[in-house]
């Protein structure tokens, strides 16, 4: 099946009681057993649940995975990663990711004696530089978070494997529509379907996808263990969610692409971020290994920090809020608000400065949006 028609089918078939078309809520935390130990698949809901089994096998087949795990948020899905690992491994990650990852990598696991390298993985040589005996996990986001950064998946995963180090991708930005770094080589994936996947701005959760049984069976342990499992109710929004996804990009790229290019001509802004550009430093990469370039954009504006606060509060269809991949547009200050957990410091070494936005640009008729853009530019 094609993408589209697994996003409607795969993991779930109708009802076998009931024929309902859409996979039922399952809001039980246990079922009845006919003898101890002697049940139909399920004994209890933090173990496993027919809602989330459909949701884990609808994003395995999205990712060309052969198992899917769901977590409540996608820090949870991280995390459960993360518990592979032992006191003592090192991990090389991208300088320019998602500042809950960052938090949790240095206010978490750091004090268990994990060991983090941030190096700018758009460029592998850094990669290779930054592996040591050590190294255990490559962690990527590619487009990255805000920066929109492009790292050459492919060619990562395989200076991390001549070292026998495992890669997980966060892509969450590009989602399984426009990339799939599985088939690029990666060992794991990581989502929040907080975002595109859920696509409507009404759920939290994660996921890791992957091929590997045996690790599988492990991150699965985890999962149950730790108990970070999203609910039956959750799981069905997702479920909803990737219904449309493929559409749902279409529409967001095309969008994104608009705008993109009209704040590169815009005369208040210094620089954009947008695989799409020619002008981007990773816009080959990205044509090789995505088929679309998303609905992300992050730009500098000219002008103040005070400005920006202007512009970032003078809108009126781009809400000002974190989070990103609804069908509304978003917008946020990541100084201020989703990195603000990075040092000062060390967001400038990447680049992201106190003037930088960020857009996550919806499916609304992008000429409201360009004018509601040009609303915040006013106010400046």
């Amino acid at each position: 099946m094609r993408f589209n028609t697994r996003a409607i089918h795969a993991g779930q078939p109708p009802d076998p009681s009931t024929g309902a078309i859409m996979t039922p809520i399952y809001q039980t935390s246990t079922y009845v057993q006919e003898a101890p130990g002697k049940h139909k698949g399920y004994d209890y809901s933090r173990t496993a649940n027919p809602t989330r089994a459909a949701l884990e096998a609808n994003l395995a087949a999205l990712e060309g995975a052969a198992f899917g795990l769901a977590f409540a948020s996608g820090c949870g899905a991280a995390n459960t990663i993360l518990n592979l690992l032992q006191k003592g491994d090192h991990v090389v990650a991208g300088n320019d990711l998602y500042g809950g990852t960052y938090r949790l990598f240095t206010k978490v696991y750091a004090k268990f004696g994990l060991e983090f390298t941030f190096v700018d993985t758009t460029r592998p040589e850094r990669i290779e530089e930054a592996c040591r005996r050590e190294t255990r996990l490559l962690w990527l986001e590619s487009p990255s978070n805000p920066l929109l950064g492009v790292t050459d998946l492919a060619a990562a995963a395989r200076i991390a494997h001549a070292r026998d180090v495992r890669v997980c991708v966060d892509n969450t930005f590009a989602t399984p529509f426009l990339q799939q770094p599985l088939a690029l080589g990666a060992d794991f994936v990581v989502h929040s379907t907080t975002k595109y996947l859920g696509g409507h701005s009404d759920v939290v959760g994660g996921a890791i996808l992957l091929n590997d049984k045996e690790v599988a069976d492990r991150l699965r342990f985890f999962q149950n263990a730790v108990g970070a499992v999203p609910g039956p109710q959750d799981c069905w929004l997702v479920l909803r969610g990737t219904k449309t996804l493929g559409v749902r990009m279409e529409r967001h790229c095309q969008n994104g692409g608009r705008i993109a290019q009209w704040l590169a001509e815009h005369p208040r802004v210094a620089r954009v971020n947008y695989p799409g550009l020619p002008s981007h430093p990773g816009h080959e990469v990205a044509r090789r290994q995505m088929r679309g370039f998303g609905g992300m954009i992050s730009f500098e504006l000219k002008g103040t920090l005070e400005q920006s606060v202007r512009f970032v509060t003078a809108t009126r269809l781009f809400a000002l809020a974190e989070s990103l991949g609804g069908v509304e547009s978003l917008l946020e200050h990541p100084a201020s608000m989703t990195h603000a957990s990075i040092p000062r410091e060390e967001r400038l070494k990447t680049g992201l400065t106190d003037g930088l936005i960020r857009l996550s640009v919806g499916i609304e008729d992008v000429e409201d949006l360009v004018e509601d853009l040009e609303r915040g530019f006013g106010a400046m």
